[in-house]
């Protein structure tokens, strides 16, 4: 075949089509069902049971509505669990708006700082037009959600509710995107004509200031302080009065946040095993501790996420759930949809090629709060707790395969005391920094 596409080649096309009768009952199938409908397999329903030889129980699950808030919504499930154990309680909830209203705000400082740090680079050039693509949307990774724990703390759902713009986010981030794009455009425009970094800096300030404004205004203003008051399951009154956000996240969750460690599992050439890294121009608060991964193969990643889940506590995640999946049924299974079969043709990538073309990296977080092993305890199968409400798979939560587990897991996120001694020695490498659009830099939502 020459450059052109011809009427001679169109022909032979439709010719080897219609000659083939499974062509036109892919076509018949496909064209009323839709793709994903069309190439479902049945038999996968028969192996991804909801039976799971470790399984935590959770409270009521949650649901992140329109928005891309599934870090938060996670890495707050895996908190909530701790203080419903520590109390007795049925269910319990806390606040998703209150650490968004920190990002957002955290996020265009941390845009403007950013902004004010390449002042000499070219507008048109790669590393601005970047910058510029998305200044605050909702993803983001563990190690930013504990820098907001950390400054701002946590609270009770009922100190924050959500909103209409905390549940929908997406005119509320419009604006403040349009917003922040313009403020760079003035800081630029004002270093070019020879206003110092200073004087600029003070500028910043009153553009953060309409930023929190505007943001009181979407979500509501958040507490300094509140009232703790649950009942338990034996009907125990418990009350806290006037307690800080960070006094209730150090006394009613307790995690020793600097002990837990993020391991991804990226096995492109340019980044060996057993080293970390880090991703430049990646975070939210300025002053928090930076992203940082420790780059495993996959059965390490299993086997530090199976010994904190056997200690009965739940592991964050982060994965490609699109890939494989049957997203309303809850299944994440490599043989879920045949749409190869449907379509003739075979999609052949390793997870390697996938995340250096672009058809893979994650793009969503969630919590593993089980898992069946068989007899060797090697893993079958895992437990899934979503934050898509409970009409998603069983009552919200979903089944993933193993199989799967290797092909599209990408970070979980546990206790460093879960791992052997070797790599937790590994863990305090200087890492290394990737470009800000490297895959590994990818915000889940």
């Amino acid at each position: 075949m020459k450059e052109k596409i011809s009427f001679e080649n169109l022909k032979e096309f439709k010719d080897n089509f219609e000659s083939d009768r499974a062509n036109k009952v892919a076509m018949n199938a496909a064209a009323t069902n839709g793709v994903i409908k069309a190439a479902t397999n049945p038999l996968v329903f028969s192996n991804v049971r909801h039976n799971f030889s470790i399984n935590l129980e959770q409270g009521d699950i949650t649901n992140q509505k329109q928005s891309g808030r599934c870090w938060m919504f996670s890495a707050l499930n895996t908190m909530r669990y701790r203080i419903i154990k520590k109390l007795n309680l049925k269910t319990f909830e806390l606040s998703q708006n209150y650490p968004l209203f920190y990002d957002k705000l955290e996020k265009s400082n941390y845009f403007l700082e950013s902004i004010l740090e390449t002042l000499d680079e070219e507008t048109n050039g790669r590393l601005i037009s970047f910058l510029l693509t998305a200044p605050l949307n909702d993803g983001g990774q563990w190690d930013m959600f504990v820098n907001l724990v950390n400054k701002y703390g946590v609270v009770p759902k009922y100190a924050m509710p959500e909103t209409a713009n905390s549940e929908n986010t997406r005119e509320m981030d419009g604006y403040l995107t349009k917003l922040l794009r313009q403020y760079a455009c003035n800081i630029r425009e004002e270093y070019k004509k020879g206003t110092t970094v200073e004087n600029l800096r003070k500028e910043k300030k009153k553009y953060m200031e309409n930023i929190y404004n505007i943001l009181c205004i979407c979500l509501g203003e958040p507490p300094k302080i509140f009232d703790f008051e649950v009942r338990d399951e034996d009907k125990k009154y418990i009350c806290d009065k006037n307690i800080t956000p960070v006094k209730f996240f150090e006394k009613y969750v307790g995690m020793n946040l600097d002990d837990y460690i993020s391991l991804i599992n990226a096995p492109t050439a340019d980044k060996p095993y057993h080293k970390t890294y880090t991703v430049s121009y990646l975070g939210n608060v300025k002053e928090g501790r930076p992203v940082k991964y420790l780059n495993l193969e996959i059965d390490q990643l299993k086997k530090a996420a199976i010994a904190q889940l056997k200690d009965n506590l739940p592991v964050w995640f982060g994965c490609d759930v699109g890939q494989s999946s049957l997203g309303k049924q809850g299944i994440l299974d490599l043989d879920a949809v045949k749409v190869g079969e449907l379509f003739g043709t075979e999609f052949s990538m390793t997870k390697a090629q996938k995340l250096d073309y672009g058809e893979s990296l994650m793009t969503h977080a969630m919590v593993f709060m089980g898992v069946d092993l068989d007899e060797k305890g090697n893993p079958i199968r895992w437990r899934v707790e979503n934050s898509w409400g409970k009409d998603v798979g069983k009552d919200g939560y979903m089944v993933m395969s193993d199989k799967w587990f290797n092909e599209y897991m990408y970070q979980v996120v546990v206790n460093k005391k879960y791992l052997p001694k070797e790599l937790q020695k590994e863990w305090e490498q200087e890492p290394a920094k990737l470009q800000p659009w490297d895959p590994m830099g990818s915000l889940a939502e």
